[in-house]
């Protein structure tokens, strides 16, 4: 069987030659990206859940309310 001379980073998901002296190091930027493409599904499912609160009464007036504040009329 064929094994490939890369592996991903476990921890953001970077090629990184196995066989190669230097150390990875994790760039801030794609750590993020990768942890935040790992909860993909948790976000979606916020989203979603955030939606059908919105969509309650008491989700309007909440959304009425913050409205009203960011307008300094509270």
């Amino acid at each position: 069987m064929f094994h490939s001379r890369y592996l991903p980073c476990p921890d953001c998901g970077a090629s990184v030659d196995r066989a190669g002296d230097s150390q990875h190091e994790c760039s801030p930027e794609r750590l993020a990206d990768y942890q935040l493409f790992g909860l993909r599904d948790e976000v979606a499912e916020l989203e979603t859940r955030v939606r059908d609160y919105l969509r309650t009464s008491a989700g309007r007036f909440d959304a009425w309310l913050a409205a009203r504040q960011v307008r300094g009329e509270a």
